[in-house]
Formats: C-alpha cells, structure tokens, sequence
C-alpha cells in the first residue's frame, strides 16, 4: 500500500505477520507512510490493531516481516533513538518510571517532566510554553498541570499522554484510541491539534478508533487488517 505521488516515505512496512498459537491473525501486511500522511487502521475489535502498533515500535518481537524508518531498520537506529521517532501513544496513559525504578508520582506536570530524565532525550528540557499553548487549544486550564497523575480521569490521561508524545517532536505518532475517552467538543479540539502537528515537515501518524466517523474524518486514508487473514 503505497502513493508514489506522495512526499517523503517515513516508515515502510514489508509483509508484517503476528501468529497466536497456530492462528494467524493477521500476515503479509505492508504499507509505506509518508511525511504529511495519516493512515486510518481498520479491523474489528480482536483483529490485533493494537498488536500491530506494539509491533511497529518493538514492544512486542516482529515473527515475521521488517519494518524501516527512514531506510533503517529499528535495530540499524538503535531502539532508543527509534523510539523517539516512532512513538506509540496508549489508549491508557501509562506512568514513566523514573531512575530508581519507581513508578512516579506527582502532577501531570511532573509526569510531562520525568520524562527528560530518559538518555535520548536528556539534551531537551521541559518547554512550560508549547505545553501551555496546546492545552489552550484543547480547552484546558494551566491548573491542568497541577491536576494529580494518580486521580486524572480516562480523558485527561489521553490528554496528558498526548502532550507527553508530542513535546518529545516525534516524526510518526501511533494513535490507538486517542479520543476514546472524550467528549465530541474535545475530541474535535484533538484533532485539529493534530492537523496542525501534520502540517510540519517530516511527520505522520496512523490512528485506530472505534469511531468509523472519526476515521473518514481525520485519516486520508486506510488500511483493513482483515484483509490480510
């Protein structure tokens, strides 16, 4: 799956296959994405969006296929730094676990900060000023900083693990569900966030919802994992 006419290919995806037991769930899947793009991810619940997702960035082992950011392989990039260009968002916002080994706990400020803590990226530091501007955007107070982690309700993780992904300035964003536990007004406040991040150089995204409506909305395109059983 591919558009020759598009820009840059960021990451290419070649004949990905993921096997339980002896079912196969999905196999032979490939797609090139491009600077610009968003690809729409398809499947019924259980098809493995999620799994493929995992897979493009390596948090579960690839049984079969090769995946390449910019011509490179993950392993060629180093996952670290593969990582902090591919970047694979949750549909539940998941704690950082700082030096010690400790999940954190703090505000939502702190856990945008812990992150820095992290080698690829401790040449960056926390910028207050982008984070306050998209929190404008998505219709939030700066007290939203000072919320508490622990206590944040399912929509203001998806909030917080956004913001924590995009400060980093990833190039390709892997969306599951991101507005799964949003209203409809905050939901449209995301993704016009989003269409501005798309509007840089060098960035893409795939996204998976639930929200046919959401999917021809936001995505330029799809992919139907049920197509490759």
């Amino acid at each position: 799956m591919g558009d020759p006419g598009a820009g840059q290919t960021l990451l290419s995806v070649e004949n990905l296959g993921c096997q339980l037991g002896d079912r196969w769930l999905w196999r032979g899947v490939s797609f090139d994405l491009f600077s610009g793009d968003c690809l729409g991810l398809v499947a019924p619940s259980g098809a493995g969006k999620t799994l493929l997702m995992r897979n493009l960035v390596m948090l579960d082992p690839v049984q079969q296929g090769m995946v390449k950011f910019e011509g490179k392989t993950p392993s060629e990039w180093g996952l670290p730094a593969y990582r902090s260009r591919v970047m694979y968002v949750p549909q539940r916002a998941v704690s950082i676990e700082n030096a010690a080994g400790n999940a954190l706990e703090g505000t939502v400020q702190d856990n945008l900060m812990q992150v820095f803590e992290l080698g690829v990226y401790s040449q960056r530091q926390f910028d207050p000023t982008i984070i306050h501007t998209w929190l404008d955007q998505l219709g939030r107070w700066p007290e939203f900083l000072h919320l508490q982690g622990a206590r944040l309700s399912g929509g203001e993780a998806q909030i917080l693990a956004l913001l924590r992904a995009l400060q980093l300035n990833p190039q390709v964003l892997l969306l599951d569900e991101p507005t799964a536990s949003l209203d409809a007004a905050t939901t449209a406040r995301v993704e016009a966030l989003l269409l501005d991040w798309l509007r840089h150089p060098h960035r893409a995204c795939v996204l998976t919802s639930h929200d046919t409506e959401q999917i021809h909305r936001f995505t330029h395109r799809q992919l139907n994992l049920g197509e490759f059983v």
